[in-house]
C-alpha cells in the first residue's frame, strides 16, 4: 500500500511512511524529515503528485488558502551576507523597509545565494534545517489561520503546523510586522 500523496487539511494521525524512491532522492527533503522528527514535530513532511514551487502552486495541491501557505523568502544582508528567511504568508508580499529595519540593510538573493545558504532550491525553502543558520523573521499574518503549511526543502515537500509552533521550531524566531500593508 503506498502512501497517501499528501495528508488532507482535516486528515491526522497518519503513520509516518517510508519514502518513496522518488522522496529518497531529495535529500533537502529528507534532511527536513529528520529535523521536524528531532524537534518532535507531529506531523511529517509530505510528497506532493505535482509541484509546489509556488504559494499559489502549494494551496491549490493542499486545497487551502493561498494565504495558509507560510512561503519562504530569502534576503541578503548587506553587512554580513548572511542569509535573512522571512516566512510570510503566502498572500501578503513581503516590505523589504520593515525587514531591514529588524535586521539591517538587505538586498536581493538569488538563486546560487539561497542553495549555498540554506541548502534548499527557490520553491523548496523550509523554514527549518539550514545549511547556514539565516536570521529569521516570522510574518504575524500567519497567526490568522488555525493550520499553515511550509516547504519540506523540495518543491514538491510541505508540511503541516500550527503558526505558533514556528518560533519554537526555528529557534526562537521572532513575530513580526514584516508584510506590505499589515498595521
Amino acid at each position: 500500500m503506498s502512501a497517501p500523496a499528501f495528508l488532507p487539511p482535516n486528515g491526522v494521525g497518519l503513520p509516518i511512511p517510508e519514502p518513496t524512491a522518488e522522496e529518497a532522492l531529495s535529500e533537502g527533503f529528507l534532511h527536513v524529515r529528520r529535523v521536524l522528527a528531532g524537534l518532535g514535530h507531529p506531523h511529517a513532511p509530505l510528497w506532493l503528485t505535482q509541484s509546489a514551487r509556488t504559494a499559489q502552486e502549494a494551496a491549490d495541491a493542499l486545497g487551502v488558502t493561498l494565504g495558509q501557505i507560510a512561503k519562504s523568502v530569502i534576503f541578503r544582508c548587506r553587512a554580513d551576507e548572511r542569509a535573512v528567511l522571512v516566512v510570510t504568508s503566502g498572500d501578503r508580499r513581503v516590505d523589504e523597509r520593515k525587514v531591514a529595519a529588524q535586521v539591517g540593510a538587505i538586498g536581493r538573493a538569488d538563486a546560487e545565494f539561497v542553495k549555498r545558504r540554506t541548502g534548499f532550491s527557490i520553491g523548496g525553502v523550509s523554514p527549518v534545517g539550514h545549511v547556514e543558520p539565516p536570521r529569521i523573521l516570522i510574518d504575524a499574518d500567519l497567526f490568522r489561520f488555525d493550520v499553515i503549511w511550509a516547504a519540506a526543502g523540495h518543491p514538491r515537500g510541505v508540511f503541516r503546523l500550527a503558526p505558533a509552533e514556528l518560533p519554537r521550531l526555528t529557534g526562537g524566531a521572532p513575530v513580526c510586522d514584516v508584510v506590505q500593508g499589515a498595521a
